[in-house]
């Protein structure tokens, strides 16, 4: 039979035959905790535009004043081929802008926002090595006007 990674099938060369989706859940979860205990509540987690060809943004959190923070979370192993923050290309933050547009859509007024990256090198929620693990917060890392 026939197996993806998106169907829970292990990757290869996968950590501790941790999937694909396990990894990025954990990296997602160690980027909520950074952020809460920073002061960031969550609003929505993994908000998806509907259809194929759209964005999706992992965390979508709101700072004290009100702002929203559209968050792209990015893990590697190791900073070897550029890292985590290596891996946000100039597709990937168009198609972030666009789920963030999607969303705010929905709101009907349009509360101050910023697109931030949190970077984390290591294998969060391993206990293997957890003080490998380096969380990085970009704040402002880009932003929507070179987007489209």
């Amino acid at each position: 039979m026939w197996t993806s990674r998106k169907q829970g099938a292990p990757a290869v060369g996968g950590a501790r035959g941790q999937t694909t989706k396990a990894r990025g859940d954990a990296a997602e979860d160690a980027a909520l905790a950074h952020l809460q205990r920073q002061g960031l509540a969550l609003v929505q987690r993994n908000y998806k535009t509907p259809g194929r060809g759209g964005g999706e943004v992992d965390l979508i959190m709101r700072e004290r004043d009100g702002t929203l923070v559209f968050v792209e979370v990015r893990q590697r192993a190791s900073a070897r081929q550029g890292g985590a923050g290596g891996s946000i290309t100039a597709l990937k933050q168009r198609r972030i802008v666009f789920a963030a547009r999607h969303f705010l859509l929905q709101l009907g007024s349009e509360p101050p926002c910023r697109f931030d990256v949190v970077l984390i090198e290591g294998a969060p929620g391993t206990t293997s090595a957890p003080a490998a693990t380096r969380i990085e917060w970009l704040r402002a890392a880009f932003d929507a006007s070179g987007a489209f």
